[in-house]
Order: structure tokens, then C-alpha cells, then sequence
């Protein structure tokens, strides 16, 4: 058992009360009861809602064979800061649907709102860089099936297809950030 997970069943909380009354995720907060060491503004928060030192969490409990390891899912996850306010990432997100059909302005309400809410994590940045890039892959597939002269029947759809693949992304990515605080599409580089 976590040093968290007995100082929490101590104070009779469970981890969605101690996410509520620190402001962490459950999320969050099941990582470092799994064995995750909590750092910097996270372990500060965490001690000073539960009234402990900081040391009193960085000692470990679990041997290492019990601590899970689920590599990909694992990675994406730690890869990205522990006080994100997911909330906050998720109608950053959603506001790329307004404009999901006009590719070539879908990411500028996202990148107002990043540098708005100084919501610099890298799941926000990955984010608007995924609109970026369908921003510019977009109207490069609608050139090519206006090009080849297919008919009006196949560049409409064409258009349509487009739309509704940017919001399909969109939703889907919503959906993981509110399941597993990641994104479901993303790149494999960042555009800013």
C-alpha cells in the first residue's frame, strides 16, 4: 500500500474526495497510490491538503514488481504535466469544431484561447498542432479531387469526408481527455 493511499484512508477521504478538495485528479491521484512519486506542485498540493510534510509521500511502499508498467499508455500519460486543468483542455479542444469546415482557420480559435489561458501544456500544444496540420493536408486532398475532375458529386464529398473526419478527431480526442487525460490522435511531432 502507497504512503498516499494510508494517509488518505487515515483521514477518511476517498481519492475523489481528495481530488476535490486538492484541485488534483483521480487520475492523478491513483498513479501516485500505484507508485508514481508525486513532484513539485502536485506533492506540495497533496501534503498541504492532507496537513503532512512532503517527505512523508516520497517514501515507498510497493516493491517495484508490483507497479504496473503499461508501456505506450504509461509513457503518454507522464509525458504530460500533473496539473493540467483538463476542463480547461477539453473546451480548448471542442473549439476547433465551429470552424471544423474551413480547415484553413480551425486552429486559430484554439491558439487564442492557449494564449489566452496560458494553457501551455504539451497535450494543448499537440492539440493545435494536430489542427495545423489538417489545416494544411486538408485543402492539399481537395486540390487533388477538384484536379483530377472527378465531378462536383465527388468534390462535395470530398469536402464532407474532410469535416467530418476533423470532427470525429476532435470528439474522440475530447472523449480520451476526459477517460485518460491523453489524446487519442496525435503526432509524432509538434508544429509549435
Amino acid at each position: 500500500m502507497s504512503e498516499l493511499k494510508k494517509i488518505r484512508e487515515q483521514h477518511n477521504l476517498t481519492q475523489e474526495e481528495l481530488a476535490e478538495k486538492s484541485g488534483i485528479s483521480v487520475r492523478t491521484i491513483q498513479r501516485i497510490e500505484a507508485g508514481t512519486e508525486p513532484k513539485g506542485y502536485t506533492l506540495k498540493t497533496l501534503a498541504a491538503t492532507l496537513e503532512i510534510a512532503e517527505k512523508d509521500l516520497l517514501t515507498p511502499i510497493l516493491p517495484a514488481e508490483e507497479i504496473s508498467d503499461n508501456s505506450e499508455e504509461n509513457a503518454q500519460e507522464v509525458e504530460y504535466k500533473d496539473d493540467i486543468n483538463y476542463r480547461l483542455v477539453k473546451i480548448i479542444n471542442l473549439s476547433s469544431i465551429p470552424f471544423a469546415w474551413f480547415p484553413i482557420v480551425n486552429f486559430l480559435l484554439p491558439l487564442f484561447l492557449m494564449l489566452f489561458t496560458k494553457q501551455k501544456s504539451q497535450i494543448v500544444k499537440q492539440i493545435i498542432s494536430l489542427q495545423i496540420f489538417l489545416a494544411i493536408i486538408s485543402p492539399i486532398i481537395f486540390m487533388i479531387v477538384a484536379l483530377l475532375k472527378l465531378g462536383s458529386t465527388s468534390v462535395m464529398l470530398t469536402m464532407i469526408t474532410l469535416t467530418l473526419t476533423n470532427i470525429f478527431i476532435i470528439l474522440r480526442n475530447t472523449y480520451e481527455i476526459d477517460k485518460k487525460q491523453c489524446l487519442r490522435f496525435r503526432l509524432n511531432f509538434s508544429i509549435i
